[in-house]
């Protein structure tokens, strides 16, 4: 059985220990951020860190590396204060994958990786019209993580679309449904299908299935 202590990660080489330490915490879920420049041109990248903040306030918020080198998505969101959420799903996901590359910032990554713009009411950043779930948040803070420089982005949900029969009348999501998937780490993407769902947890209560 494979054990590992700090000094052992840190001796690893350096593309086993990023992904190991990217896949160590489980699956996570792949969202396209999209975002503009001051320049008009859109850019969409994907991101594996997107974490609920909180429900009133809605809040989400999602993880930049350190800024040793340009970082698009955040001197975007910086400075236009708007950006979106698009969750990949398994029809996208190599589209999706593809943002990941290296592209100049005066390209915008929808044409080269087959996504399309698209653009809802009056909400100024565009959303992935391929994207099943797609999030419109406004850029509320920011928090610098002192242990290693990489930074909490954090927005305010203002917009959310998604397809009528996804959705319970309790608010539920049928991601199976929309063939959402999860990745592991930065590479490795898989299917998602549901096992159950329970009621809220009581002591001393026993578990109640919701069907």
């Amino acid at each position: 059985m494979p054990k590992y202590d700090l000094q052992d990660i840190l001796n690893l080489e350096k593309y086993h220990r990023i992904s190991l330490i990217n896949k160590i915490s489980g699956l996570k879920s792949a969202n396209l951020i999209g975002t503009k420049n001051t320049n008009g041109i859109s850019n969409v990248a994907i991101f594996n860190s997107v974490i609920h903040i909180g429900a009133n306030p809605p809040l989400l918020g999602f993880i930049i590396r350190p800024l040793a080198v340009e970082r698009h998505t955040y001197s975007n969101i910086k400075a236009n204060k708007y950006f979106t959420i698009n969750q990949v799903s398994k029809e996208i996901h190599k589209m999706a994958h593809m943002t990941s590359a290296n592209y100049s910032k005066e390209i915008s990554e929808f044409n080269p990786c087959g996504l399309t713009e698209m653009y809802i009411d009056d909400f100024p950043i565009p959303f992935v019209k391929e994207s099943k779930i797609k999030i419109g948040l406004s850029f509320q803070e920011e928090v610098l993580i002192e242990a290693n420089k990489t930074i909490l982005m954090i927005g305010k949900v203002e917009k959310i679309i998604l397809p009528d029969d996804c959705i319970s009348t309790d608010g539920d999501i049928n991601f199976e449904a929309l063939n959402t998937i999860g990745v592991g780490g930065l590479d490795t993407y898989y299917e998602c299908k549901r096992i159950a769902r329970y009621e809220y947890a009581r002591a001393n209560h026993p578990i109640k299935e919701i069907e």
